[in-house]
């Protein structure tokens, strides 16, 4: 008896002795990530915190990522260049503030008249947007994955009522990437300034007009303090695609499972943060108003413009850079699609919810 009861402890050791053997072999790996958030915005920003604290769980404290504001280990819009040459591990973007290197890259998130928010999580996820997205970075020695999602936004805080698609022409408006190139085209003057600069820009008069995501986060940059007239919605940003980048060559290095531990820490942020903005973007909106906030549709025809211009836009792009062609027309056919799916389900259930505001609760 007392020998079986040794053998059964031993076996017992044995066994009880595994998880930290197989904890002892996971390699130590430390990744450094720079954001282009402010980390006051705790929505867009905590999503690279999301990331980080779910990968070091997921391998008990061995995968370690540190999260980086702007400026801590490069600016708000190097963070491209940072990662492709390996200075840093991994970043935290919108792939549009890139977009100057290839217009490409706005295909990653934020396109004029593109896709709203569950539209364009279903083509990255499900209608091959991302294995194209993917072929493209890898020129740039980025692995991208979708990490965020801020929904359709509004456009923008105005010191002066846009009455017109007149008022829209010599504005100095800042707003980041391919929706400043749209405008340009309407006679806007686009301003590239990062968000933790956009209040004092403001405050001095170096712009006359500025955009960034939705209420919750404005509200946080204090532009309503400045200029009152909030104009919606964003024909130029339909929804905010946040991108992870991620280096090729240290991802490649890692072993497969905290690949794939960092692939769903990624999946897993993405749902977060769309979900924030979707709970605390509504009651943000009713404090603005309460201050003072003056909410008001762009006139028809500034939709209009910049429609036409949009369009156009993407015909010259399309004729002279074929890496833009192939993924807008997979982006473009998608998009086309999903309004027109839209049309019959989302589309007209919102439209009656919405009427029936005015119809009297029994």
């Amino acid at each position: 008896m007392q020998r079986r009861l040794m053998l059964q402890a031993a076996a017992g050791g044995t066994v009880l002795a595994a998880p930290a053997i197989v904890r002892a072999q996971q390699p130590q790996v430390r990744w450094r990530l720079a954001s282009s958030w402010p980390k006051n915005l705790d929505t867009i920003y905590a999503a690279a915190e999301v990331v980080a604290k779910k990968v070091s769980a997921a391998t008990n404290g061995n995968f370690e990522i540190s999260v980086h504001g702007p400026g801590e280990l490069v600016p708000a819009l190097q963070v491209a260049d940072a990662v492709q040459q390996g200075t840093v591990e991994c970043a935290h973007t919108a792939s549009v503030f890139f977009f100057g290197k290839d217009p490409t890259f706005a295909l990653d998130g934020q396109v004029p008249f593109g896709m709203t928010s569950r539209q364009m999580t279903s083509w990255m996820y499900a209608g091959g947007g991302l294995p194209l997205l993917r072929e493209f970075y890898r020129d740039y020695n980025i692995v991208n994955f979708p990490c965020g999602n801020t929904g359709t936004q509004m456009g923008g805080w105005f010191r002066k009522e846009i009455k017109s698609l007149a008022d829209m022409k010599g504005l100095k408006f800042r707003i980041g990437g391919f929706g400043g190139v749209v405008l340009q085209r309407m006679g806007v003057v686009p301003q590239s300034i990062p968000a933790g600069d956009i209040y004092t820009a403001l405050e001095k008069n170096t712009i006359d007009a500025a955009e960034f995501i939705g209420p919750y986060d404005d509200e946080k940059l204090g532009m309503h303090k400045i200029a009152k007239f909030y104009h919606y919605p964003s024909y130029w940003d339909p929804c905010g695609q946040i991108t992870m980048y991620v280096n090729a060559k240290a991802f490649e290095a890692l072993p497969k499972d905290y690949q794939q531990i960092f692939a769903l820490a990624c999946s897993e942020a993405h749902i977060d943060m769309q979900a924030k903005y979707d709970t605390l973007n509504p009651n943000a909106l009713r404090r603005l108003v309460g201050g003072g906030a003056i909410v008001k549709p762009f006139p028809r025809e500034v939709g209009v413009a910049a429609w036409k211009e949009a369009n156009d836009l993407f015909a010259e792009l399309s004729a002279k850079n074929a890496t833009w062609r192939k993924i807008f027309d997979s982006f473009i056919k998608y998009r086309d699609d999903q309004v027109l799916w839209s049309r019959f389900a989302e589309g007209s259930f919102d439209s009656m919810m919405l009427s029936m505001k005015s119809v009297d609760r029994k």
